[in-house]
């Protein structure tokens, strides 16, 4: 043999090359927000160069709108492996209900840590795009609406529609939070907060409001004024799709009229998102003060509520843009954040001493992303209507 070294055998993609991408993606996403992750990145957790991911994804943006069908898709996938019964009896109906429940909920622990995603950053998503993506988890609805309709015939097909979205709802709800449970306990738990939900008693849902919305007076301080329409932008947009330009266009100030209230862009968020804690604290200072348990619980419940409903651009912020924030000022609300998780526990705690701490916060969770997801969904309404609506439900998926 010659002393020549034999050359080395040709490096091969892995097969699974782009899946492991959208994975290290999704999780930046996830935990940073799309706009402070970049390709490089993304190429740096998979262990790639950037040239090695642009074979891949032309930019960011293509490959943020992969990872978010992708994981809709794995709820889809999951769905598939539950048979479609040939005739839906009754009990025909509660298996394929019980089936397609924990086929969902496997498949959200699977994702617990890149499903938030679509909470907060699909609000970055093309507009063709953020529409087929509402079509995707239409269609999950309308996949677990066939046997619940067969064991609820008295709802509307929109109710049916509603009552299904509070339930993948509750299940989804998993993705927002870090409570420790074992898995078998979190998913049963889950499965039967999702079933509380398809199982409440309900109205129809209120008609669509023929008539406009009385117009709020507009705060006469321009300072507030300002603050206003920041909240409502970044509601709209997220807060690094806004700049101080658009802000001052809403009020009509030039940018240098906007700094002689407010330092900056981060100024107006750290002051929508206190007084979106101010709102919250208040409601648990009152509810906490009561000497009976489910009223105290239903203050909360109310304010809640009516914070979700004719609030939603604040609680949006409050809730999705805290991360924009620096360091310090995030610790303090996230603080806050937890502190009124902890407000409701407790009163939960004490209308049902049976849970324990970990299953009361778990229920507190999805009932809270429940009211989020029916506020959005019946953001036409008349305002009265939908927190007469959600009530309930959210009682359901509380265990009350």
């Amino acid at each position: 043999m010659s002393g020549a070294e034999a050359p080395a055998p040709p490096r091969r993609r892995p097969r699974d090359r782009r899946q492991s991408i959208e994975a290290a993606a999704a999780a930046a996403f996830a935990e940073r927000g799309y706009h402070r992750v970049a390709m490089q990145d993304v190429a740096d957790a998979v262990g790639i160069t950037a040239a090695a991911l642009y074979r891949h994804f032309a930019n960011k943006y293509d490959l943020f709108s992969s990872v978010a069908m992708g994981l809709v898709q794995g709820l889809h996938e999951a769905a598939d492996e539950v048979p479609t019964p040939a005739e839906r009896t009754p009990d025909e109906a509660r298996r394929e209900i019980d089936a397609l429940l924990e086929a969902w909920t496997v498949a959200t622990l699977g994702m617990r840590t890149t499903g938030g995603i679509y909470r907060w950053e699909s609000r970055y998503l093309h507009d063709d795009d953020r529409r087929a993506l509402r079509d995707e988890f239409a269609a999950l609805r309308e996949r677990l609406g066939g046997p619940v309709g067969v064991l609820r015939p008295e709802l509307d097909a929109e109710t049916l529609d509603l009552v299904c979205r509070a339930a993948l709802s509750a299940i989804a709800s998993v993705t927002m939070h870090r409570t420790a449970m074992p898995g078998a306990a979190l998913r049963a738990l889950l499965e039967h907060a999702a079933g509380d939900a398809l199982a409440c008693a309900v109205d129809p849902v209120p008609a669509v409001s023929s008539q406009a919305a009385e117009p709020s007076s507009p705060p006469r301080r321009r300072r507030d004024q300002l603050a206003q329409a920041g909240i409502a932008l970044f509601g709209e947009r997220g807060y690094h799709d806004v700049t101080i330009e658009d802000i001052a266009g809403v009020v009509g100030l030039t940018p240098s009229g906007v700094y002689r209230h407010f330092a900056g862009k981060a100024e107006i968020l750290r002051t929508a998102c206190e007084r979106a804690a101010a709102v919250l604290d208040a409601a648990a200072e009152e509810a906490l003060g009561g000497d009976e348990p489910l009223e105290s619980l239903r203050v909360l419940e109310r304010a809640y509520i009516a914070f979700a409903v004719d609030d939603r651009d604040l609680m949006d912020v409050y809730t999705a843009d805290v991360g924009a924030l620096d360091a310090e000022d995030q610790r303090r609300l996230r603080r806050l954040q937890r502190e009124h998780v902890d407000d409701w526990v407790e009163l939960l705690g004490a209308v049902r001493p049976d849970l324990e701490p970990r299953e009361a916060r778990t229920r507190v969770h999805a009932g809270l992303n429940v009211v989020a997801d029916l506020a959005v969904a019946l953001r036409h309404r008349p305002a009265a209507d939908a927190k007469a609506w959600i009530r309930p439900m959210l009682e359901a998926v509380l265990g009350v």
